[in-house]
């Protein structure tokens, strides 16, 4: 086993959490800052202020001790061999990514650094972001034999991020220098060289100590690229099969058919072909946004990416028109809406598609009662406040006398209800199913007129059999 590495992680949201708690499980000493003072006495105290799979475990089992959390900066650089930055870049308004969190904390490491540290970049930032860390660090007077730069790309999925970091399918390093390179590659040998999964209590994963995960050393440049590709990639495989769930719908085909089909081609692969609402989520809008605006500072345009985007705002209205079609008016009708955040899993809404298509019902006069099994604090604080919106405590309670059920999140709750149950709670029994979690047979078999994305427009319960008919019929 590799010497420990003690690692300062700068950070603790969903990304710097999620890090700090799994190079501890790694066996490295860790420590995790923040300037939210709230946030770090919370953890100080056991508490977990996001929620993730497995998260709670790992901090039970390494807080206070492998991991400490602290509002201390300075003090956490001098006692680390590796600085992590995992701020937020959120989106600007130019598309950019607003890089002002990632100049603070850089100025403040400059600020504390007394001896060589190795600094990684770990938030998603445009190319050439390790260039102009170099220059804030010259600027700020700290010695070039006392730094290294290195961008190390996450490529976490919110509600799998502890398993995605532990079981990675590769670690990309973009490094300039042998020390840089050869930090980071002990720090990670952990999962490069079985080390991990060797542990007994170890968190399982498809690698293996026989197969471990995948070290892909490159330029700084690479690296940065490599990140937002990849997710520009998923968005455009997302953006696709939506694209054609469209057509699909038209000609009376099942996207779900359809996407089986195209995922069983060994070259393209199932994940990312599931139709709905698009993407939302903190990192595909805005990584996409970024990418193109990068490209655009090099004089070139991404049409592909505009196109992309384009897609995903267009298939909410989509499914809001499939909302008015069904209910015909929607001033006055009961909507019970199952699913607040931007995906199963997790407690973040942001760029939630559920959210959007709750304000415009709000909008247009339409009553919502909404329900989510992670996500009700958060929503509560983003949606505005109105007597056309209310909590439920289940979906059973949410679905109580309303006229029609939404289907915005893919929570695995949702995919199990009862749906006797929820016949006899619905005023009618009219479900507009925007995650396809349902096959329609089966919805017209319990007497529900069900509507999904991709596939024949409504399915109605006719003396027990099922009857595809067109919205418009």
């Amino acid at each position: 086993m590799p010497k420990p590495v003690s690692i300062c992680v700068i950070g603790s949201g969903y990304v710097g959490l999620v890090a700090a708690v799994c190079f501890a499980e790694m066996g490295h000493k860790v420590v995790c800052v923040d300037n939210d003072e709230l946030k770090i006495k919370l953890l100080q105290q056991g508490g977990v202020p996001i929620y993730e799979q497995h998260l709670p475990e790992l901090l039970g089992k390494h807080g206070g001790k492998a991991v400490q959390f602290t509002t201390n900066l300075a003090e956490s650089v001098q006692g680390s061999e590796a600085i992590f930055i995992a701020v937020g870049t959120p989106q600007g308004s130019t598309g950019a990514a607003d890089l002002s969190y990632v100049e603070a904390v850089v100025s403040e490491i400059a600020n504390a650094i007394r001896d060589y540290k190795v600094i990684v970049e770990k938030s998603t930032v445009p190319v050439y972001t390790n260039d102009w860390i170099r220059r804030v660090l010259h600027r700020r007077g700290v010695r070039p034999d006392h730094f290294d730069v290195v961008s190390n790309p996450e490529f976490l999925r919110e509600g799998t991020a502890v398993g995605d970091f532990l079981h990675p399918d590769r670690i990309v390093v973009g490094a300039g220098t042998k020390p840089a390179a050869e930090l980071l590659s002990r720090i990670y040998a952990p999962l490069t060289e079985g080390f991990y999964y060797e542990q007994p209590g170890s968190l399982p994963g498809p690698c293996s100590a026989e197969n471990p995960a995948k070290f892909l050393l490159t330029s700084a440049q690479s690296a940065e690229i490599i990140k937002h590709a990849s997710n520009a990639f998923l968005a455009l495989k997302i953006s696709f099969i939506n694209a054609v769930a469209n057509l699909a719908e038209n000609v009376d085909a099942d996207i779900e058919e359809i996407a089986a089909g195209i995922g069983m081609d060994t070259r393209i692969g199932p994940k990312f072909l599931k139709a709905g609402l698009g993407y939302g989520g903190s990192c595909f809008p805005k990584d996409v946004a970024a990418f193109q605006w990068v490209a655009q500072q090099q004089g070139l345009r991404f049409q592909l990416l505009e196109e992309v985007r384009r897609i995903n705002d267009t298939q909410q209205e989509v499914f809001f028109n499939k909302i008015r079609s069904t209910l015909w008016t929607l001033r006055g009708k009961r909507i019970a809406a199952l699913g607040l955040a931007f995906k199963a899993d997790t407690d973040d809404i942001r760029e939630s598609p559920a959210l959007k298509i709750i304000s415009r019902l709000i909008e247009a006069g339409a009553h919502v009662s909404a329900y989510d099994p992670a996500a009700m604090e958060k929503a509560q604080q983003a949606l505005p406040t109105s007597d056309r919106l209310s909590y439920a405590k289940d979906v059973y309670d949410a679905a109580e006398h309303a006229d029609a059920v939404l289907i915005l999140t893919e929570w695995k709750e949702f995919a199990d209800i009862d749906l006797a149950k929820l016949n006899r709670a619905l005023k009618f029994p009219i479900v507009i199913d925007g995650r396809n979690l349902y096959r329609p047979e089966v919805m017209a078999e319990n007497g529900f007129t069900y509507v999904s994305v991709g596939r024949a427009g409504s399915y109605y319960a006719a003396q027990g059999k099922p009857r595809a008919v067109l919205i418009a019929e």
